[in-house]
């Protein structure tokens, strides 16, 4: 009985990490979708943006790495680029 409440709490912290995980993919998914819209890619896999970047020019390219970058950098551990004397 007393392991009920914990059982619970756990459960509930499970559909919660579940949904927040969920949530996180379908934000992604949907950047992607934006990008292979925006650069007219029709085949939607790693090989039809490889073969994209391949025709780009080095600003198209580096446009797109920023934007890769914005979406996918990671936000829970930021390094300070402060130096201490």
């Amino acid at each position: 009985m007393k392991n009920s409440a914990l059982k619970g709490a756990l459960g509930a912290l499970a559909v919660v990490g579940v949904a927040l995980a969920a949530k996180k993919i379908a934000q992604r998914k949907r950047f992607m979708k934006g990008i292979f819209s925006e650069y007219g890619i029709k085949e939607r896999s790693p090989f039809g943006l490889a073969d994209k970047i391949r025709e780009m020019d080095d600003e198209q390219y580096q446009e797109l790495k920023g934007k890769f970058k914005k979406e996918f950098t990671s936000r829970c551990c930021k390094k300070d680029n402060t130096v201490e004397a």
